[in-house]
């Protein structure tokens, strides 16, 4: 069972996924894809490439200005 409430939240019943697409057309059709969240088997090379960079930079002391935080 679908219900849209007011604040265009949808209620469904007897779910068979946690997360879903949601793609709402203009004749008033929803549709739900399930879409299963995975954890990547591997790192990319660009994310290992710039975390190397952000290392080395660190160690060479090349770092931003520290943050004040007392003001918050």
């Amino acid at each position: 069972m679908l219900h849209i409430w007011i604040k265009k939240r949808i209620t469904l019943r007897g779910a068979t996924y946690h997360y879903y697409n949601v793609k709402e057309y203009g004749n008033g059709c929803i549709i739900l894809e399930p879409r299963e969240l995975s954890v990547p088997k591997s790192i990319s090379a660009r994310t290992l490439a710039d975390m190397d960079h952000a290392v080395s930079n660190f160690k060479c002391g090349d770092v931003s200005t520290a943050i004040v935080l007392s003001d918050l």
